[in-house]
């Protein structure tokens, strides 16, 4: 499987590095038994032209490969930009149930 990489705008590139850098001091505590972020229909998005779930996620959640959308549910920042992003409301989004989710590190 080839994974590939969210598209960023050149211009975008030294934001999305320091970004990465922020993400080390964000803890994750995944729940492994549901998401948190689901993709409605995957129809609606193989018609989608633009894709920008895959490059406005600051965590690079969404990656488009082998024709569908693949949710990484488990680097996600909680940010909710992607309920923004899609022109068809098609991301359902909600937040983690309690004790999951991004915490900030604490010492």
């Amino acid at each position: 499987m080839i994974e590939t990489k969210p598209s960023v705008a050149p211009d975008m590139e030294p934001v999305r590095a320091e970004i990465q850098k922020e993400l080390f001091i964000d803890k994750y505590t995944v729940d492994e038994t549901a998401s948190h972020l689901k993709v409605k229909d995957q129809a609606v998005c193989r018609r989608c032209e633009d894709k920008p779930c895959t490059y406005i996620c600051p965590a690079g959640v969404y990656v488009w490969e082998n024709g569908q959308l693949t949710v990484q549910y488990s680097g996600c920042l909680e940010c909710g930009s992607c309920r923004f992003a899609c022109p068809h409301d098609n991301i359902d989004w909600s937040y983690p149930r309690g004790g999951y989710g991004v915490a900030l590190k604490m010492g």
